[in-house]
């Protein structure tokens, strides 16, 4: 099973953790597709039954990687909001003993995307704990899940990008989009100069920004972004984080999307939602 390199500490914990599994796993921090990664991993590391678990070629091992695993129930948030009725649907599963020799494992990918109804509905299920069935929740950051849904959970934070002070260029890209969500101005001069955006620099860019929210959620507030959004009303700090999420989602397309135009998209649409609500 890969997982990304720089999450291999995280790897090595859920390796531990199998032994007497947490009834509810929650995996913030890192980005959408190594969080995928690891839940995955998680399921895996659950139900394979070869040397080296989880072995990746296995049976068992292929048919989580492919989300078919008869044990593996996957909700993708990052597709559609999860909602109630999806939640309703386990409730007659979890009686069940897992069809496998594993572990059921139920995934809730982008969990964020839990409507407050199927939030509640989850919490209702969790209150019949079953030592044949765990819950996966993977979030960009813990704040935003229902406080009780954390307090149930085993949390793990995935290693972050490196830290955007490291790299001038996008420390001075992290300044310019700010200063354009304040007064509007600026911004277009930057992304307009031929060559100036490639995806490299956008993707930085919004994992510097997702970094940041991070920072200003746990009270870290001594970069000028942190600041920033640590003003914000949790309803604004909400909109930018599901704005950087569906940029991040574009610029993870195979097919080619323009760099530039994702981050100006991403700068329009934010500074829009925060003057519409000012």
């Amino acid at each position: 099973m890969h997982v990304p390199q720089r999450q291999a500490r995280i790897a090595s914990l859920l390796h531990r953790l199998a032994a007497a599994p947490p009834q509810v796993l929650l995996l913030e921090g890192g980005d959408a597709p190594e969080r995928e990664a690891l839940g995955l991993f998680w399921a895996a590391r659950l139900n394979c039954a070869g040397p080296g678990a989880p072995c990746g070629a296995c049976r068992s091992c292929v048919q989580v990687q492919e989300r078919v695993h008869p044990d593996l129930v996957f909700f993708d948030g990052g597709q559609d909001k999860i909602k109630i009725e999806d939640v309703r649907e386990l409730r007659p599963l979890l009686g069940q003993a897992p069809r496998g020799d594993g572990v059921r494992v139920v995934v809730f990918h982008e969990a964020q995307e839990l409507t407050p109804q199927a939030a509640n509905a989850l919490l209702k299920s969790l209150e019949e704990p079953s030592r044949s069935t765990v819950f996966a929740l993977l979030a960009p950051q813990r704040e935003w899940l229902l406080p009780t849904l954390v307090s149930r959970s085993w949390t793990l934070t995935l290693a972050w990008p490196g830290e955007p002070e490291a790299d001038p260029a996008i420390a001075e890209w992290l300044g310019a989009l700010m200063e354009f969500w304040r007064t509007g101005q600026g911004w277009f001069r930057r992304t307009g100069v031929k060559g100036a955006v490639d995806k490299h620099l956008a993707m930085a860019l919004v994992l510097a920004l997702q970094r940041e929210i991070a920072r200003a959620l746990c009270g870290r507030t001594a970069s000028p972004a942190a600041q920033g959004f640590a003003r914000l009303t949790p309803a604004r700090l909400r909109h930018v984080d599901l704005a950087l999420a569906h940029a991040q989602d574009a610029l993870s397309l195979p097919t080619p999307v323009n760099p530039a135009l994702v981050l100006d998209w991403l700068a329009t649409h934010v500074h829009k939602a925060l003057r519409a609500r000012a």
